[in-house]
């Protein structure tokens, strides 16, 4: 009697794991890319019993318990949802993003996908600071950082596109607010003033106006409307305390030059000068490639995010903040998003835990009885020892 305590003792152990292993996954429901967990059960070592037969022919056997093995996980993909944040990402298939802590050590592999950028410019996994990896220009796996794009440079313009209808009956038109950007990224505004060219049909002579001073540019030419090939003209602009530069104005693409009236279309189509910009959103698209977008509208591409896969999930072990550890290291298969059987990246959304309420309810259900029954097997054995105990005491 006192052995079937011992088992159903081992039955309250082990059912009591089991009730702790549902309330983790229970509590986890809303955890992003949780995964959920079973625990494994299993019976303990056989007792031979005394009796007058070989165990060869019929000699009884008794087990001593069970014991809870271990728990496995469940990989299963959960549901995604929507969140708006540019930076948390989902994986649409096979894969687990690769981090790692500041100081180095071992990867720790995760589907959560809840990310940002810390105070020095990493993509860290919210809530673990554990930096996201990824593969950089020379494809070296190293944590994603927006090192040296967090500004945009600015460019001087050097060409400027026009497009419209230039009146042939008209006398003058003029462009107003043309910017020009130099070197540095600053912006000056000018004024181009175009003129027919009394006794040259066709011909039209183009100045630039800024402030008060009036500089010649060139002259443009249109043949029964259509300009000539030559309408490319050179601006020399030189603004204060900077060095001269040239400005391509073409007029040869898509303007034309027939009757309106005094009334003219003509103005810029393009320009390629951008001021200096300031980082203003950072997302990924399917491959995984960070893009950088830029208060001057400008748009850089950066670090491309590594997935890892594993030919079998059985040698990944559980850590804190939905990670998982491998085994052993070399059983990582580290690639690039959309290759090699690796899922592609879904931005703004996040995987969602895959913990079955229903499932997890059912098996409460079954811990509950199965502790129930093994409180029950203890309490019939220990009033049968006080039976034993107090019949020998009357004897």
């Amino acid at each position: 009697m006192f052995d079937s305590i011992f088992i159903g003792m081992s039955g309250l152990q082990s059912f009591s794991k089991g009730l702790k292993v549902i309330s983790n996954n229970v509590a986890n429901m809303n955890t992003a890319g949780f995964k959920s967990t079973t625990l494994n059960f299993g019976d303990m070592y056989y007792q031979q019993g005394a009796s007058g037969f070989r165990a060869s022919y019929g000699g009884a056997q008794f087990g001593t318990g069970v014991a809870a093995l271990g728990t496995h996980v469940n990989f299963q993909q959960g549901d995604t949802r929507q969140t708006g944040n540019p930076l948390d990402m989902s994986i649409a298939g096979e894969g687990f993003f690769v981090t790692q802590d500041a100081n180095g050590g071992d990867h720790v592999y995760t589907r959560v996908g809840q990310f940002d950028f810390d105070d020095a410019g990493y993509l860290v996994e919210k809530g673990t600071d554990r930096r996201v990896l990824g593969f950089n220009s020379n494809g070296t796996l190293v944590p994603i950082s927006l090192d040296a794009m967090r500004n945009n440079s600015p460019q001087a313009t050097t060409e400027i596109e026009f497009l419209g209808n230039l009146s042939s009956t008209a006398t003058a038109h003029s462009i107003n607010s043309v910017k020009l950007i130099d070197s540095l990224g600053a912006e000056h505004t000018v004024r181009l003033d175009l003129a027919a060219k009394t006794g040259e049909t066709g011909v039209w002579t183009v100045k630039m106006v800024d402030g008060t001073t009036e500089t010649a540019v060139g002259e443009i030419k249109f043949t029964a409307g259509t300009p000539a090939a030559s309408n490319v003209l050179t601006l020399n602009y030189a603004p204060a305390g900077l060095p001269a530069f040239g400005v391509t104005l073409d007029f040869s693409k898509s303007i034309t030059s027939f009757a309106s009236g005094t009334s003219s279309t003509l103005t810029v189509a393009s320009s390629d000068g951008v001021v200096a910009g300031t980082l203003s959103q950072v997302t990924f698209d399917e491959t995984g490639v960070m893009t950088v977008t830029y208060s001057n509208g400008e748009e850089s591409t950066g670090m491309q995010l590594a997935l890892a896969q594993f030919e079998s999930t059985d040698a990944l072990v559980q850590t804190t903040g939905g990670g998982f550890t491998a085994s052993d290291p070399k059983d990582a298969q580290i690639g690039r998003p959309g290759s090699k059987g690796l899922g592609n990246i879904a931005s703004s959304q996040v995987e969602g835990s895959n913990v079955n309420l229903s499932a997890e309810f059912s098996e409460l259900i079954v811990m509950q009885r199965g502790y129930q029954a093994s409180s029950q097997i203890v309490s019939t054995a220990n009033d049968m020892l006080r039976e034993l105990f107090e019949m020998k005491g009357r004897g």
